[in-house]
C-alpha cells in the first residue's frame, strides 16, 4: 500500500528534480565550448588569409618569373634571377640609400618634437583639450592635399619658403632639383604629418606613469629636467620602442609624399629623391615588370625584419645592462 501525501502539504509543493539532459545534447555543448572562441576569431583569420597571407605568398611566387603587366598569364620562370638583377641596378641602391637618409631626417626630428609636445600637454594647460585635438589635424589631412600644399611652398621661385630665406639674406633653394634639400623638403611633409600623432601616443604613455614617482623626486629635489630625465623617459621606454618601430616601418614604405611631391615616379631629374616604393612602382607599373617589382616588395619586406630585429636586439640588450646593476 502506498500513501501519498495530501495535497497542499510541504512535500506535494516540492519540485521534481530537473530531467538531465540527454548525452549527445551534453556533449555538443562541451564541443561547442571548446570550438566558440575559433569561430569569433575565424572572420578575422580568413580575411587575413584571404587579404594577408596569400598575396605575402604569391608576391613571392611572382617574384621568381618573368612576368609582364601586358601578359600576366606568360610566366617565363627565373628563380633568382629578378633578385640578381636589382643587385646589379644602381637605381635600386640609390633607391636604398634615399629611403634611410629619409627615413633617417623624418624619423629623429619627428620623434623628438612629438616627445617635447606630449611633455607640454602633459601639463595643466588653457585649451589643452582644444591642442590635443589639433594635434591629429596633420595626421587626417589627405596626403596628397598636404603634398601639394607643401610642393608650392618649396617652390624655387614663388614658394614661402625661399621667400622667407630671402628675407634672412639667403639665396633661393632649388627643392625639387638638389639631392639633399629635395629630401629634407620631402621629410618635412612627413613630420608634419606624424608628429602630432606621436605626440598623442607619448601623451598617452606619460599619463600611465605614476604620479607618485613624479612626488617622490619631487621631494628629493629633482628639477623637472631631472624629473623628465629620469622619471619621464625611463617610463616612456616601451612607447619610444614602439613608435621608433612603427615610424622604421613607414618610412621603409613611403610613397606617397615623393611621388606627389614633384609627380614623377623616378623621384626626380637624377632620381635624387626616389624611396624603394616608388621604385617599386616603377619597376612593375612604369616599365610593366611586374616579376621584378614582386622581388623588390620582398626585399623591402626582409629590410623591414632586419630593421626590426635589429632594433628589439638593441632595446633586449640594454634592458639586461640594466637589469644587471
Amino acid at each position: 500500500m502506498t500513501l501519498t501525501a495530501p495535497e497542499g502539504t510541504a512535500a506535494a509543493r516540492r519540485p521534481s528534480p530537473p530531467a538531465s539532459p540527454p548525452r549527445g545534447a551534453s556533449r555538443a555543448r562541451r564541443a561547442w565550448r571548446a570550438f566558440s572562441p575559433y569561430a569569433y576569431l575565424a572572420p578575422f583569420f580568413t580575411l587575413f588569409a584571404a587579404f594577408g597571407l596569400f598575396p605575402l605568398l604569391y608576391t613571392a611566387f611572382v617574384s621568381l618569373y618573368r612576368v609582364e603587366l601586358q601578359t600576366p598569364g606568360d610566366m617565363e620562370w627565373r628563380g633568382l634571377g629578378n633578385y640578381a638583377a636589382l643587385f646589379t641596378d644602381e637605381f635600386f641602391w640609390i633607391s636604398l640609400r634615399n629611403t634611410f637618409t629619409i627615413g633617417v631626417i623624418s624619423t629623429v626630428p619627428q620623434l623628438v618634437m612629438a616627445l617635447g609636445l606630449a611633455h607640454l600637454l602633459n601639463y595643466k594647460l588653457r585649451g589643452r583639450t582644444f591642442f590635443r585635438t589639433a594635434m591629429l589635424l596633420p595626421y587626417a589631412t589627405s596626403v596628397a592635399a598636404a603634398t601639394l600644399v607643401f610642393a608650392q611652398l618649396f617652390g624655387r621661385d614663388f614658394g614661402l619658403v625661399n621667400y622667407v630665406l630671402g628675407l634672412a639674406g639667403i639665396g633661393p633653394v632649388d627643392w625639387q632639383t638638389d639631392t639633399v634639400a629635395s629630401q629634407i623638403a620631402v621629410s618635412t611633409i612627413v613630420i608634419w604629418r606624424w608628429t602630432g600623432y606621436n605626440a598623442l601616443i607619448y601623451l598617452a604613455g606619460m599619463q600611465s606613469i605614476p604620479s607618485e614617482l613624479y612626488e617622490a623626486a619631487e621631494m628629493d629635489g629633482a628639477s623637472r629636467w631631472r624629473q623628465f630625465f629620469h622619471v619621464t623617459l625611463p617610463g616612456l621606454r616601451p612607447t619610444i620602442v614602439f613608435t621608433a618601430v612603427v615610424s622604421t616601418i613607414g618610412a621603409t614604405q613611403l610613397f606617397g609624399e615623393p611621388l606627389l611631391f614633384e609627380g614623377s615616379v623616378s623621384g626626380g631629374i637624377s632620381h635624387q629623391y626616389q624611396t624603394l616604393g616608388l621604385y617599386m612602382y616603377e619597376q612593375g607599373w612604369g616599365f610593366f615588370h611586374l616579376g621584378r617589382a614582386a622581388a623588390i616588395a620582398w626585399v623591402m619586406f626582409l629590410l623591414i625584419l632586419v630593421l626590426v630585429g635589429v632594433n628589439a636586439l638593441v632595446v633586449r640588450r640594454r634592458s639586461r645592462k640594466e637589469a644587471g646593476r
